[in-house]
């Protein structure tokens, strides 16, 4: 049974082009309550992603207002009768799952199996920034392309990180640097290619380019690993990935690739897609628990750092809609957060 209580959000009931005034509404929705393994979560940021943009576009509201929004931190004010892994009081972080509203609201439900304990020493605004760049960037280098955790094993093996100066690159950029690889990320612009730098790529090459030619620069003439954020010619992949080596995507191309063209080079290709275990309910769902209470460890140690790069508020769909116009341009660095409703 529903909440008598209403909250605030933001929401939309068709796509509509981001300068449009009615593409993103201030709305009051009732409060939900939890069941099963759900939190109630109370929300103190959010942060926006590609994929916030993707869903408004290609996801019309059906019944009642589309919620979006799959980036926060917040603070558990309830919990479902089947929680054992949180309780009220705690501060948390997570991504949510996209076959449930998403968390631009006032409050929020989750599986607590996906949720993590928010990081000690940052910040809701710092926080909220990381859940969906951690699970995807985390998942794709060490679930999918299987890179072991030690620097010993990885030493003197590569990956190259396609559109490593958004959200998840600035993410696995850091992972793959702790993992002991030697990490060439890719950028565009010299602010960009500044960032991937300082998030400690020893090489930055332009992803508009011939990858081959700028790799022979630096005395390489193939990559172990490849991490690809954005549609590229896969014909350059090919060209520098190495025999046996695994290549990660997290979006389809356009036009198909034709996996053909790895067959000679025996190239393993992986996709990953970090609402999968939540949509299909995985035996191993809990899984993103423990990764972003690792990320967390991480952070407090001073090993990982936060990738927000602006800050808004409060939260309300003049602000989100700002944030969404700069993801639909496709040069944000970093994360966009947004705090207090």
């Amino acid at each position: 049974m529903q909440n008598s209580k209403s909250m605030r959000a933001v929401g939309y009931y068709e796509y509509l082009p981001i300068t449009h005034p009615d593409s993103l509404l201030d709305l009051e929705i009732p409060v939900p309550t939890p069941q099963g393994h759900d939190l109630l979560i109370r929300i103190e940021a959010i942060a926006v992603n590609p994929a916030d943009t993707v869903v408004r576009q290609y996801n019309p509201a059906t019944e009642g207002p589309y919620i979006l929004g799959w980036d926060a931190s917040g603070v558990v004010v309830e919990v479902g009768p089947e929680c054992t892994l949180f309780k009220p009081g705690d501060e948390v972080f997570y991504a949510g799952s996209v076959i449930r509203p998403g968390n631009n609201s006032e409050f929020h439900l989750v599986d607590e199996r996906i949720v993590g304990r928010k990081p000690k020493t940052l910040g809701f605004a710092e926080a909220a920034s990381l859940p969906l760049t951690t699970i995807t960037a985390w998942e794709s280098l060490f679930d999918r392309l299987g890179i072991p955790h030690n620097p010993e094993i990885n030493r003197n093996k590569s990956i190259l990180i396609i559109g490593a100066a958004g959200g998840v690159g600035s993410i696995a950029v850091q992972l793959a640097k702790l993992a002991g690889l030697t990490v060439i990320g890719t950028a565009s612009r010299p602010e960009s290619a500044e960032w991937v730098k300082e998030l400690g790529a020893e090489i930055v090459i332009n992803h508009y380019e011939d990858f081959l030619p700028q790799l022979q620069q630096h005395g390489l003439d193939t990559v172990d690993y490849i991490f690809c954020l954005n549609k590229v010619d896969w014909n350059r992949l090919t060209q520098v990935i190495v025999p046996q080596g695994k290549i990660c995507f997290i979006i389809d191309n356009d036009p198909p690739v034709e996996l053909g063209q790895f067959l000679g080079k025996s190239v393993t290709v992986v996709w990953e897609n970090m609402f999968t275990r939540s949509t299909f309910q995985t035996k191993d769902i809990t899984e993103q628990h423990h990764l972003l209470n690792q990320m967390a460890e991480l952070i407090d140690e001073g090993k990982i750092r936060t990738t927000v790069t602006e800050r808004l508020s409060p939260i309300n769909a003049a602000n989100l809609k700002l944030a969404h116009a700069k993801m639909e341009s496709r040069v944000a660095i970093g994360k966009i957060v947004l705090e207090h409703f």
